[in-house]
């Protein structure tokens, strides 16, 4: 006769401490099979065999792995399509439920509520949790109900509505030898899911040093200073507890938790606005007259524009994965606003590129930057490359070290005239702006 279990399905959280799905699973009253499930449908997208991600997934599973068989249970995982192998497991084992996080992108909402809909027709409840964020949902609204458009107001609600409750820790450890004891499960090699290693590629640390937390609204636009916390990779995928970076913050500085609220605005916005993920926020821009020289944009990819802070850091994202979030915003609005390049040709390729890559934050910002998203100041926010450089890489060593042919004769003249360009994109902003208002009142 079976054993009747629980399993837990590890997704964009992978670790064992405070885990609000793990800890309901493991005080659930049945032994808990955790599982990891590499999906098919996601990886068979990505363009490069040696995506860095998916190997920071792998090495997260297999730490996870070695975690679980010190206490004396071990991971199943699994390649494939979700539904295909949780009919498998169910099929396999006597699962009386599956506990997971909640999940805020269209595509994974749309896989779960498939998921769901097939256990239902199981008998097998399908029990998810908030984890990734503080607030989720219509947590943070309005009075009336209707979700934040602006981030200053949101904030403001954020943190009035703060409490111990909601930054509080679950104490999965108390219950880990409620876990399933079993031998160890054969493990997948990065080559079994269609990837392999790069040997370039290095990932931040999960633990930050507190100086850096606490001197963050000093050092954070500063591109030559190890100034930021570099975990966003972490919180992808959940290596590290929103809660417990919450509590950090709050502690050592207010400039530091902005940042984690501005993560959860934007995973707020695609929630209750999915249509951000391929159209504008605001729909008036829709029909902007992008020139889209493909040229242009290849120069900029490579990062050969002539504009030494953008092209720094179009070679540090191409080489490391990682790009300084002061110079994405210039990056990004040299190809929106300079350029007159769709920012979704940008947002695709930040995508593709960035270890850190997380749909609703990318999104987000490119969308500021291109005027077109949630922004008290729209379209007319135009970063001059050059009075940035001056303000934040005055002595040019993040340019030299990314670029160091700058100043030469073999580094390319600047693809456009910044003053030209400005007045280009302002005019051709309004002129759109004008002639979709003029439709839209008709």
């Amino acid at each position: 006769m079976q054993v009747p279990i629980v399993l837990f399905w590890f997704r964009r959280d992978l670790r064992l401490t405070d885990n609000a799905g793990l800890y309901h699973a493991l005080t659930s009253g049945f032994p808990v099979l955790p599982i990891f499930l590499y999906d098919e449908d996601i990886l068979t997208q990505l363009s490069s065999k040696q995506d860095g991600r998916v190997q920071f997934i792998h090495g997260s599973v297999t730490a996870l792995d070695t975690q679980l068989q010190e206490l004396q249970s071990s991971l199943l995982v699994r390649y494939g399509k979700p539904l295909e192998v949780l009919e498998e497991l169910v099929q396999q084992y006597a699962v009386q439920a599956v506990y997971a996080n909640h999940d805020y992108e269209p595509a994974a909402m749309k896989r779960d509520q498939e998921i769901a809909a097939f256990l239902e027709t199981k008998g097998i409840p399908m029990h998810t949790f908030k984890d990734q964020v503080i607030f989720e949902k219509n947590e943070i609204v309005k009075e009336d109900g209707t979700p934040y458009r602006v981030f200053g107001a949101y904030k403001k609600k954020w943190l009035a509505t703060l409490s111990d409750a909601s930054r509080a820790s679950y104490p999965t450890a108390r219950f880990q030898d409620h876990f399933l004891k079993t031998v160890p499960f054969r493990s997948l090699s990065l080559e079994e899911i269609g990837f392999e290693a790069s040997q370039t590629v290095s990932f931040p640390a999960s633990l930050v040093p507190e100086e850096i937390i606490k001197t963050y609204d000093q050092t954070r636009d500063l591109p030559f200073l190890a100034g930021t916390s570099r975990l966003g990779l972490h919180l992808r995928f959940g290596t590290v507890s929103v809660r417990q970076l919450v509590q950090q913050a709050l502690q050592l500085n207010a400039v530091w938790l902005g940042e984690l609220i501005w993560r959860e605005f934007f995973m707020m916005i695609l929630f209750h606005f999915p249509h951000v993920e391929h159209r504008p926020f605001h729909l008036e821009y829709e029909h902007m007259p992008w020139l889209n020289n493909e040229d242009h944009f290849a120069r900029w990819c490579a990062g050969t524009t002539g504009y030494p802070l953008v092209d720094a850091g179009m070679r540090e994202l191409n080489a490391t994965g990682f790009m300084h979030n002061r110079v994405r915003m210039v990056a990004a609005s040299f190809l929106v606003k300079h350029l007159l390049i769709d920012y979704r040709w940008g947002e695709a390729y930040f995508a593709q590129k960035l270890l850190d890559y997380d749909l609703a934050a990318n999104n987000g910002n490119w969308q500021w930057c291109a005027g077109t998203g949630c922004d008290a100041a729209p379209y007319f926010r135009v970063f001059n490359p050059e009075a940035q450089t001056k303000k934040f890489d005055k002595q040019q060593e993040y340019i030299r070290k990314w670029v160091p042919e700058v100043g030469t004769a073999s580094y390319p003249a600047p693809l456009v005239d910044h003053a030209l360009a400005r007045d280009r994109a302002l005019k051709t902003y309004k002129a759109a702006l004008s002639t979709a208002r003029g439709i839209t009142s008709r």
